[in-house]
C-alpha cells in the first residue's frame, strides 16, 4: 500500500508540473485573441504568485486541520477548475479572476507534499519527484503545441490539462484511505495534531531567516537564468533569436538530468553535501558563461548552471525536517515555499531593468551575487544545525 501511495505522490509531481508552462508557450496566440498587449501576462503570473506566496503560508494551518491527502486533493480539484475556467475565457480580466484559484491551490498542494515527502522517504524520492515536476513542466507545452498546431486553439490546450488534473482529482480522492498507511500522515496524529505557528513565531526559529534567504536566492537564480537565458545569447553573445530560444532549453536539460543523478547520489551523500554540490557546479557554469571563450563554452556553462541547481531545492526541503524538526518542518516549508515565490517574483524582472538601463551582459554577474548570498545563508543554516545536534 506504501509504493501505491508513493506511486500517487510521482503522478501528483507530474501533475504540479503540468500547468506551470503553459501560459508562457500559449501567450503569444493568446494576447493576440484577447487583444491586450504581451507584456499583460505579468499581470497574470504576478496574481498566480501571490495566490501561491498567501496558501503555501497557509499550508500549516491547513494541513493540521484537514490532512496532507485532503489538502492535496482539493488543491489539484482547484488548479482543475481553474484550468478548465481558462478554457472557457474570452476575456483578460475573466483569466485574471481564474488566475486566484490557479495560485491558491498550486501553493497549497507544493508544500504540503514536499513536507510529507521530506517526513516519511528517503532523499532519493525528494529528487525523483522534482524530475518527474520537470517532466511535467515539459509535458505542458507540447500538449499545448498539439491544440494550436490542430487549430483547436489554446482553449481547448488549457481543457485538456484541465481534464486531466480532473481525473488526478477522482485519483486522489480515491486514495485518500492510503494517506493514513504511515504514522504521523494525516490529521490527529501527533505531529499534525500540534497547534499550527503564526509567522512571528516561524520567523524566531533559529535558522528560519537564513533557510527562507537560501530558497529566496535559490528561485530567484534559477527564474532568472530561465527568463533571461535566451537574451543573454542573443544580445550578449551575437547568437540568433531563433537558435537562442533553443539553446535556452540547455538549462531544463541540466537540471531534469541533474536531479535524476542526484536521486542515486543522495544515498551516498548527504542532503547538505548535495547542496554544497550543487552550488560549486553553478558557480563553474556561470564562471563559463562568464568568461569570454567559445560560444560552446558559453551553452556548456546553461547545462551546468541546471545541473547545479538540480540538487538544491529537494535536498534543502528533504533537510528541513532535521533541521527544525518534524513537529515545525510544515510551517517552514510553507514559508520557504513563499519566500520561493517572491524570488520568483521579484528577482527576474529586477535583471530585465538592469539588462534595460544598463548592459544584459551582466546575467553572469548578477547570478554571481545571488549565489554568494545563497551560499552564505545554506552554511549558517548548516553550522545553526550542527549547534542543535551537539546540544
Amino acid at each position: 500500500m506504501i509504493h501505491l501511495l508513493l506511486a500517487v505522490i510521482y503522478l501528483s509531481f507530474v501533475s504540479l508540473g503540468l500547468p506551470d508552462s503553459l501560459l508562457g508557450s500559449a501567450w503569444p496566440v493568446m494576447h493576440a485573441d484577447l487583444n491586450v498587449p504581451m507584456s499583460w501576462a505579468g499581470a497574470i503570473a504576478i496574481i498566480i504568485s501571490a495566490g501561491t506566496v498567501v496558501s503555501s503560508l497557509q499550508s500549516d494551518r491547513l494541513t493540521k486541520k484537514l490532512g496532507t491527502g485532503r489538502v492535496t486533493a482539493i488543491s489539484v480539484g482547484m488548479t482543475a477548475a481553474a484550468l478548465l475556467g481558462f478554457s472557457i475565457s474570452s476575456s483578460f480580466w475573466i483569466l485574471c479572476l481564474w488566475a486566484i484559484p490557479y495560485g491558491l491551490g498550486a501553493g497549497s498542494v507544493d508544500a504540503a507534499l514536499n513536507n510529507y515527502v521530506a517526513l516519511h522517504y528517503a532523499s532519493r524520492h525528494m529528487s525523483w519527484l522534482h524530475c518527474m515536476w520537470g517532466l511535467g513542466a515539459a509535458i505542458g507545452p507540447y500538449v499545448m503545441g498539439f491544440a494550436l498546431s490542430g487549430g483547436a486553439g489554446w482553449n481547448m490546450g488549457y481543457q485538456y490539462i484541465g481534464l486531466m488534473q480532473i481525473v488526478l482529482t477522482v485519483i486522489l480522492v480515491v486514495s485518500l484511505p492510503l494517506w493514513h498507511t504511515r504514522k504521523g500522515a494525516d490529521a490527529g496524529t501527533d505531529v499534525e495534531a500540534a497547534p499550527p505557528l503564526t509567522l512571528s513565531r516561524i520567523f524566531r526559529i533559529p535558522g528560519a531567516k537564513a533557510v527562507m534567504i537560501t530558497f529566496f536566492c535559490y528561485c530567484a537564480l534559477e527564474q532568472t537564468t530561465i527568463l533571461w537565458a535566451s537574451s543573454y545569447l542573443n544580445l550578449h553573445r551575437g547568437i540568433p533569436a531563433e537558435a537562442a530560444a533553443g539553446y535556452a532549453g540547455l538549462f531544463f536539460i541540466g537540471i531534469t538530468t541533474g536531479r535524476a543523478l542526484s536521486g542515486f547520489l543522495t544515498m551516498k551523500i548527504s542532503d547538505g553535501q548535495m547542496v554544497r554540490l550543487g552550488q560549486a557546479v553553478i558557480a563553474a557554469g556561470i564562471a563559463a558563461i562568464l568568461l569570454p571563450l567559445h560560444e560552446y563554452v558559453t551553452l556548456a556553462g546553461l547545462v551546468l548552471i541546471g545541473l547545479g541547481c538540480a540538487p538544491i531545492y529537494p535536498c534543502v526541503i528533504h533537510s528541513t525536517p532535521d533541521h527544525f524538526g518534524a513537529d515545525r518542518s510544515q510551517a517552514v516549508i510553507g514559508v520557504q515555499m513563499a519566500s520561493a515565490y517572491v524570488g520568483t517574483c521579484l528577482m527576474p524582472p529586477l535583471f530585465g531593468l538592469i539588462a534595460t538601463h544598463i548592459s544584459a551582459s551582466l546575467l553572469p554577474v548578477y547570478l554571481l551575487v545571488i549565489l554568494i548570498v545563497m551560499v552564505l545563508t545554506h552554511e549558517a543554516l548548516l553550522r545553526r544545525s550542527e549547534v542543535r545536534s551537539d546540544q
